[in-house]
């Protein structure tokens, strides 16, 4: 199936549901979660306190009431603003909420803002999964909201989904050694009938860390692209990639395949649209459709290779994605969720605007002296990087100790770090670090 050493990662006989947009997405995933008997797994980069955190933490702290196992990661750079509430009461209430790399107490800021943990996963039961670029917060909201992000993510039943399950738990300190996934077809329900549902979809589900997988993503894509036959169509929010993937759309397009890039026309970070400008020139002059998409911010890393070939995830195609950050992504050999798909992607350019030639012949010498010298230093910064010394990232447990003047003589050696708690009823942290050697 898939051209690249991750072959042996594909799976058969999986079925595919897509979700457009915040509002089918928290939906479906909300629905999962409120039915789940045994366990639930979580990633996230952005968690946030609004509508859809609030419903979620609801969720959450109902399904650990009814005996379920619940954990949460979330970056700490996506996250730096959660309040301690939030996390206070699921944490209290028995759900393990951890932070991925926490950021350094200095000056209340962020300093950390390269390899994060940008997936956004979900697990139900070993029996759901959720894959996407889809963050846990209002912002994915486009109904009511005229700047909501445009974006897609895919809920998987079948085989694939002990894959997602796996790598989930591997960041988890606490799934305890004899918990058993176990996969209960007889749970399985349909999703509503609006939905489209695509059976017997080969996937393969593909995740990039900084130590075995550093370009997995990269090269699925890549072997894709090289495959191409008729078409190749990517849809994708940030978009400077390294010079193999443009050389091998400029050799797909002297083959005769006709390559397409929806881009961001209304970009919520200014800096990625110029920085992909400096490539506009390159891939015009090689028979390259350029489309700036300016309904709404694009969020979307979706793509549709020929008639049978998709990929939805976490992944951008730029420094950070390619080369920095944990990503996940399925790779998809499946002709009607292909063809879904790939509409939803004619639907963003129809509400695109095509890039000529000439448009790129208005920029003053300045504009394009500022696009060139950024997209250098963005696609340099990864090995910039790599030589500064770093340590191994941590997962950091956050538990909050509800303690009372009778709990006092059960956590003295906690009185003793944290002496505020000597008070009756004061809340304790507790930071427990894992440190990940594999990531």
């Amino acid at each position: 199936m898939f051209a690249y050493k991750g072959d042996k990662k594909s799976r058969g006989g999986n079925t595919l549901t897509l979700l457009k947009d915040g509002e089918e997405f928290y939906a479906q995933l909300l629905r999962r979660i409120r039915r789940a008997r045994r366990e639930i797994f979580l990633e996230t980069f952005i968690l946030a306190d609004d509508r859809i955190g609030n419903l979620l933490r609801r969720a959450l702290l109902a399904a650990v009431r009814r005996g379920v196992w619940v954990s949460v990661t979330a970056d700490s750079y996506g996250t730096f603003f959660l309040k301690d509430e939030y996390i206070y009461e699921l944490s209290r209430a028995g759900v393990i909420f951890q932070i991925y790399d926490p950021q350094p107490k200095l000056f209340n800021s962020r300093p950390k803002v390269i390899r994060r943990l940008h997936r956004k996963l979900a697990v139900i039961d070993n029996t759901y999964a959720f894959v996407g670029g889809i963050n846990l917060c209002d912002d994915h909201l486009t109904h009511h909201n005229a700047n909501g992000k445009r974006d897609f993510a895919v809920e998987i039943v079948g085989p694939v989904v002990q894959d997602v399950r796996r790598l989930c738990a591997s960041y988890v300190r606490e799934v305890a050694p004899d918990r058993k996934a176990v996969f209960d077809d007889t749970q399985v329900t349909p999703p509503p009938a609006h939905y489209q549902v695509h059976k017997n979809a080969e996937v393969a589900f593909i995740s990039r860390d900084n130590r075995r997988n550093r370009s997995e993503i990269e090269k699925a894509y890549l072997a894709a692209i090289h495959r191409a036959k008729k078409s190749v169509t990517i849809a994708n929010a940030y978009f400077f990639p390294g010079y193999r993937m443009i050389r091998a759309m400029r050799k797909a397009t002297a083959r005769g395949v006709r390559v397409r890039l929806i881009l961001q026309g209304n970009p919520d970070i200014p800096m990625a649209l110029r920085a992909a400008q400096c490539l506009y020139d390159t891939l015009i002059r090689h028979n390259i459709e350029v489309y700036e998409y300016t309904e709404r911010p694009l969020h979307a890393k979706i793509a549709t290779i020929d008639d049978n070939w998709s990929s939805i995830g976490s992944s951008n195609l730029d420094p950070w994605s390619l080369s920095l950050n944990l990503e996940a992504n399925i790779f998809v050999e499946q002709p009607e969720f292909n063809t879904q798909l790939r509409e939803e992607m004619e639907m963003l350019i129809e509400q695109s605007r095509r890039v000529e030639y000439e448009t790129l012949q208005k920029l003053d010498w300045v504009a394009q002296m500022r696009n060139t010298l950024l997209y250098h230093f963005l696609r340099r910064l990864p090995g910039l990087v790599t030589r500064i010394p770093n340590p191994h990232p941590r997962v950091e447990q956050l538990r909050r100790i509800f303690t009372t003047k009778a709990g006092e003589s059960r956590n003295k050696h906690l009185a003793r770090e944290y002496p505020e708690s000597k008070n009756a009823r004061q809340v304790i942290v507790e930071r427990r670090s894992q440190t990940l050697g594999e990531v």
